[in-house]
């Protein structure tokens, strides 16, 4: 497996230092959180601006895991403008060399039916631009989709491989799902995984990953025991908890537990 970290935790640095923080540290890859006017990475970038943002990861030797969008595919209202959203943010993964974006259901307190139904058809139809773009939108465990049974559904409904899902192990948890429930329901769609750490269920302030409660050791034992191979990133949620201790200083950590439960799982 190879591991990123998010920019959520690093919020509106500029991307040479992100990139550069990446390398220092030895992480393979970074999630850009794209914002209009908080980040450096958006959907408002002109083509040399994009090119540049690639050049400076490229030359960095660190991948560009993936565009973290705030599309709710499953927002109560129209289509067109989730649909504008989601193929604005693919151009721009596709345009950065990144191969994911990241999308949220957001139903709110729409019936659960028929917020699958809303989320599969919009996800439907951008399916095919992604393809064509050699990017695939996944579906965050989140919000009103918080487990994998939930993310599961609309899936099933979609049925396009350009389509998958993000497994935020912490959602999942809250949700009452345990690793080894949800990684069978998101496995045919399983994009990467975002792992976290927290102090309780009641208290989410981040925490350096392996000194809070979620279940880090069982999801990565799940994803060896089963030969998943992909991306670990550590979402640290900074922007949200401006209080927490700066990302930079716990990167080394993070890295060397991540290594470790690999090791031990492996």
């Amino acid at each position: 497996m190879k591991i990123a970290f998010s920019t959520l935790g690093v919020p509106g640095m500029p991307v040479a230092q992100v990139a550069r923080l990446a390398a220092d540290h030895r992480f393979h890859g970074v999630e850009l959180r794209a914002h209009p006017t908080e980040e450096p990475v958006h959907t408002g970038l002109a083509p040399s601006q994009r090119s540049e943002v690639r050049q400076e990861f490229i030359d960095a030797g660190v991948e560009v895991l993936g565009i973290g969008s705030y599309v709710k595919v499953a927002a109560p209202g129209e289509d067109e403008p989730v649909l504008t959203k989601l193929r604005d943010h693919v151009a721009l993964a596709a345009d950065l060399g990144a191969p994911y974006v990241r999308v949220f259901p957001g139903a709110g307190e729409s019936a659960p039916a028929g917020a699958d139904a809303v989320a599969a058809r919009r996800l439907a139809a951008v399916a095919p631009y992604a393809l064509d773009r050699q990017v695939r939108i996944l579906v965050e465990t989140h919000d009103s989709h918080r487990t994998a049974a939930d993310v599961g559904r609309i899936l099933g409904l979609v049925g396009h491989r350009a389509v998958g899902a993000l497994w935020d192990v912490m959602h999942t948890w809250l949700g009452g799902e345990q690793p080894s429930a949800s990684y069978p329901a998101l496995a045919p769609h399983l994009g990467y995984v975002q792992v976290k750490d927290i102090a309780s269920a009641g208290d989410r302030t981040p925490l350096p990953l392996g000194q809070g409660v979620l279940p880090l050791t069982e999801c990565v034992e799940v994803l060896s025991r089963e030969g998943w191979d992909g991306w670990l990133c550590w979402e640290y949620e900074k922007r949200w908890f401006p209080a927490v201790p700066e990302l930079p200083g716990l990167l080394d950590g993070a890295r060397h537990h991540l290594w470790r439960l690999l090791n031990e799982s492996a």
